[in-house]
């Protein structure tokens, strides 16, 4: 779950026809801001998560499991966009859903990669935990776990959620290295590629763009590291084989409950319990996280009409499993 509030402190401008129409709609002058502004916004939101498009299938096809990469991008792409969308036209809040990378971590490594399920069957387990946690949703349990959880807890979950994203991103700009397989431990890869080349460029064409109040400096950041990568030798960044080969959708509606009698009563229980769990604590913490950049936060540091993104939140956990 990702957001961008991207010019919000700036005077909005007057909007005529359609313009106006989505503003009153979403009360854009309420919230100090215009269409604009919120369509280059959601162009830096979506420049910003769209590394998940290729991140989570590769993911989820490690260990061999023959998973189709451009399926499993598909349905990613779908789950994303469609609950995105729910999730604006519902809260009316700048909040975007996409797959967690902790989850899928799970999902690849502890569900198929450990235990042997199958891929369907470990879909079943995260709808299943989907179910679960939008009954609580609609209980009133989650938003209570989440009011009375003390603010620096929750922070500090987002912090930590903060440092799993930039950890991604340093190994996947080749900074860092895994020595022992995927399971050992990292180093500081030699600073002399042309990957970190590229990462350097872009971060430091953002902090410049973004310190000089630059409209949309964090999109235009990811511009300029994009082109930059194109240009440098050593294949950094290359042209799919088949652009036009169109989405796969190959694993919409596979998942299966099958995985009960395969790991047993009980650890089924505790699987999706301790995926419940996991998906429970990194909602609050992104939303808190995220909430207190935008501005939705109160003075008390709670998200009035939380049940409602977490409403959203609850079933695209269900869809993403189908």
């Amino acid at each position: 779950m990702s957001q961008s509030v991207e010019g919000a402190s700036l005077r909005p401008a007057e909007a005529t026809g359609w313009a106006a129409g989505i503003g009153r709609f979403f009360r854009l002058r309420e919230h100090g801001t215009d269409v604009r502004t919120e369509v280059l916004a959601g162009l830096t939101t979506f420049m910003v998560m769209s590394y998940i498009i290729a991140v989570n299938p590769a993911i989820l096809s490690l260990g061999g499991n023959g998973l189709d990469v451009r399926a499993a991008a598909t349905v990613t792409c779908l789950v994303a966009g469609v609950m995105t969308i729910a999730m604006g036209l519902y809260t009316n809040r700048a909040l975007a859903i996409a797959p967690g990378l902790g989850l899928n971590a799970i999902v690849a490594f502890t569900l198929v990669g450990s235990m042997g399920l199958s891929f369907p069957e470990a879909m079943g387990v995260v709808v299943t935990e989907g179910l679960i946690i939008t009954a609580l949703v609609l209980l009133g349990v989650r938003r209570y776990v989440l009011d009375v959880v003390p603010l620096p807890l929750k922070q500090a979950i987002s912090v930590g959620i903060g440092f799993f994203i930039f950890f991604i991103g340093l190994r996947n700009a080749q900074m860092v290295r895994i020595v022992g397989g995927e399971t050992g431990f990292p180093e500081l890869a030699p600073l002399n590629t042309w990957p970190i080349f590229v990462a350097v460029v872009g971060l430091l064409a953002t902090v410049v763009l973004v310190a000089r109040n630059v409209r949309g400096g964090i999109f235009w950041g990811i511009v300029v590291a994009t082109v930059v990568a194109f240009l440098v030798p050593g294949d950094v960044a290359t042209f799919p084989d088949e652009p036009l080969a169109g989405p796969g959708f190959d694993l919409v509606g596979e998942f299966s409950f099958g995985y009960v009698g395969e790991l047993g009563f009980l650890t089924a229980l505790l699987v999706v319990f301790s995926l419940l769990l996991a998906d429970f604590f990194d909602t609050m913490g992104t939303l808190v996280g995220v909430g207190s950049q935008a501005g939705y936060l109160n003075e008390r540091g709670e998200l009035p009409e939380a049940e409602k993104p977490l409403l959203v939140d609850s079933l695209a956990a269900v869809a993403v499993g189908q």
